[in-house]
């Protein structure tokens, strides 16, 4: 009789323990959730953060806070949060620079492919190429004529030395094989107030940013990074179609958790993240800050990573660019 008690009650132990990770999945989540935006707010990658932190507490039930962690380029958020407990109680706003470029500009404490679970893209947005009005050439094909002709006196500006605008303008660089002076400054703001003030004369400019200087004519547009020709500039090339090819580029973001997050909690994330990228409401507000709504399946992600990655570790090599 007290075997078969015993029996029974352990039995009822290891039901228990088997179920327990599905019930936790099912009660995912119980308390707030951390959103790591590895970079100052007030950028486009903060604004981004708080729309989705929003959005995300709302379909979860639970908040789902911002907390930014900038310093060294992104990288100092982007490690805490491949070294966080797994748990799908800290989650990061993974970017381009971070998760596919600075990896290859010198030592950075965690790896992309390895330390962090994908759970879904969530934006991407494109640049658009632009001049000084007083710059003699009017299209992009005269553009590389006069670099060509003149081999190292054009210059442009960046956001900042091994930032995606100038890794973007290094890309076109060798497209179109000319040699032109990289002239870095601290964030994208400067660089396209450079460019306006006629101190440089081009550079890779976001959508939103770029647009009320062009409509005004204090920038002139030669192509955009896109695959197809945007809404807002319709009379403006793409540079693939132009004939450079592979100088397709894009800011992109994508969620993640570390390494070891249950796949159920992924999933369940994933869920939610689909059915936002699909949202109307929520694709007008993000077409009004430059970047259009996307969603992913985690492994689509993953490979976004590893092609990004390849990608900007071949044109930091070609263009032999270090870290400051």
């Amino acid at each position: 009789m007290h075997f078969l008690v015993r029996f029974f009650c352990l039995f009822a132990s290891l039901a228990a323990v088997g179920h327990a990770p599905t019930s936790f999945a099912q009660e995912y989540p119980t308390r707030p959730i951390r959103l790591v935006i590895p970079y100052p707010p007030g950028g486009g990658n903060d604004t981004l953060g708080r729309i989705v932190a929003q959005r995300l507490s709302t379909a979860l039930g639970q908040q789902v806070f911002v907390d930014n962690k900038p310093g060294a380029g992104g990288n100092l958020g982007t490690e805490q949060v491949a070294h966080a407990k797994p748990d799908g109680y800290t989650l990061t706003l993974g970017f381009v620079a971070n998760m596919a470029m600075t990896p290859h500009l010198g030592k950075v404490n965690y790896d992309p492919a390895k330390d962090f679970a994908p759970i879904s893209m969530v934006a991407q947005g494109y640049q658009i190429l632009v001049v000084n009005p007083s710059f003699p050439a009017g299209t992009v094909p005269e553009l590389v004529a006069l670099a060509k002709a003149k081999p190292g006196t054009l210059n442009f500006a960046s956001g900042g030395n091994g930032s995606p605008l100038h890794l973007v303008a290094e890309l076109f660089k060798i497209s179109a094989g000319i040699d032109m002076v990289h002239i870095p400054y601290k964030g994208s703001s400067p660089a396209a107030a450079a460019v306006i003030a006629g101190e440089t004369q081009m550079v890779f400019g976001g959508v939103v940013s770029s647009l009320p200087f062009i409509k005004s004519g204090r920038l002139r547009a030669l192509a955009v990074t896109s695959p197809k020709r945007i809404d807002a500039l319709p009379e403006v090339p793409t540079l693939v179609e132009l004939g450079y090819k592979g100088v397709e580029a894009s800011s992109w973001y994508g969620l993640f958790a570390p390494a070891g997050t249950p796949p159920t909690i992924v999933a369940r994330l994933n869920r939610e993240m689909v059915a936002l990228g699909k949202d109307p409401e929520h694709r007008e507000q993000l077409f009004k800050q430059g970047q259009e709504a996307v969603y992913s399946t985690p492994g689509e992600l993953a490979a976004q990573v590893r092609s990004e990655s390849d990608k900007w570790a071949g044109v930091i090599k070609t263009a032999k660019i270090q870290a400051d």
